[in-house]
């Protein structure tokens, strides 16, 4: 199991809910709120010797290096942008793919590096993610050089190895302009699934061929109850497995089902959700592209296409 995550919660859940999210690892609750104003305006952060001292290296949405004088400590947010892109200005209410790299300004290291997809203006992340998204050009490259107090306090994040008071470099890579992602028809050489007796865990059998290079689904049995819409909290019983290793990598099956919400998660694994109605069964397929990336150093699931069963049990409207 992916020891980044909390046990609750598959490992599809780990990017937003675990490490982007206000309310964890001891930082204030935020108020709830509605859809970002498009109207507002950017944020106030500007560019500084610390933030403008980071170097980053690396392919454009692959997961960079960093190098800067250590130990870095930081008094307020900074943000210089590295790489300008030359696409449209994000704006509030924009749904951002990006991929998102931090750094323990302690030692230098890199703690993780995923794509994932966050909202421009969206209250309920810290502003030292939020920032390297703020009104700038789609393709570009930001520096954040984020200090305790804007992320984790004096708690930090074990999960991560992010100490206590520890300043936190953050390279974002601003990818696109999300478009709705659907699965297709998962119709040639899907996985033999079983399912055991009640409390047991099924069985997927992979086949013998290489991985499907494309989001595909295959919906095993159809239920009749609400609909999953997008941002929906939603329960599900689930199995995950690498296509590359055959192993599974984490599953609820034998515990509690998980709750999160469909756009709190890995792409593939959000668009596999939404539209589907409760008590579906399903099996999706997800290409590194829309799960963890493609760099096989960034995440210990890198460059890996993860198979996911799912009984989908609920289905609620976010708060």
């Amino acid at each position: 199991m992916n020891r980044v995550l909390r046990r609750a919660a598959p490992v599809a859940l780990a990017a937003t809910a675990a490490l982007f999210l206000a309310g964890c690892a001891g930082s204030p609750e935020p108020e709830p709120t509605e859809t970002p104003d498009a109207t507002a305006e950017c944020m106030e952060v500007s560019s500084g010797e610390l933030s403008d001292g980071v170097t980053v290296e690396g392919a454009f949405a692959e997961a960079p290096t960093a190098t800067f004088t250590t130990p870095l400590e930081a008094e307020s947010l900074e943000r210089s942008v590295a790489i300008e892109g030359d696409g449209d200005e994000t704006a509030p209410g924009d749904p951002i793919n990006a991929v998102i790299s931090a750094f323990s300004g302690t030692t230098g290291e890199r703690v993780f590096s995923q794509p994932t997809t966050i909202t421009v203006g969206d209250s309920k992340l810290f502003d030292a993610f939020l920032s390297g998204i703020d009104c700038v050009p789609v393709g570009s490259r930001t520096v954040t050089v984020a200090p305790a107090s804007t992320l984790y306090g004096d708690e930090g994040n074990e999960s991560i190895g992010i100490a206590g008071g520890e300043t936190i470099v953050i390279v974002v890579d601003v990818v696109e302009v999300q478009e709705p992602l659907k699965p297709g028809e998962w119709t040639e050489n899907p996985p033999e699934v079983k399912f055991g007796a009640e409390g047991e865990a099924p069985t997927v059998t992979l086949p013998d061929s290489a991985p499907p290079t494309a989001l595909l689904l295959k919906v095993l049995e159809e239920g009749d109850g609400d609909t999953v819409g997008t941002g929906d909290n939603v329960t599900v019983q689930y199995q995950g497995t690498s296509w590359e290793t055959g192993e599974i990598f984490d599953q609820s099956y034998g515990g509690e089902p998980a709750t999160f919400p469909t756009d709190g998660v890995i792409q593939g694994f959000g668009a596999a959700l939404v539209g589907q109605k409760v008590g579906t069964k399903l099996i999706v397929t997800i290409p590194p592209e829309y799960g963890y990336g493609t760099d096989a150093a960034a995440h210990e699931l890198g460059a890996q296409t993860l198979v996911f069963l799912v009984e989908i049990e609920g289905t609620a409207p976010a708060e």
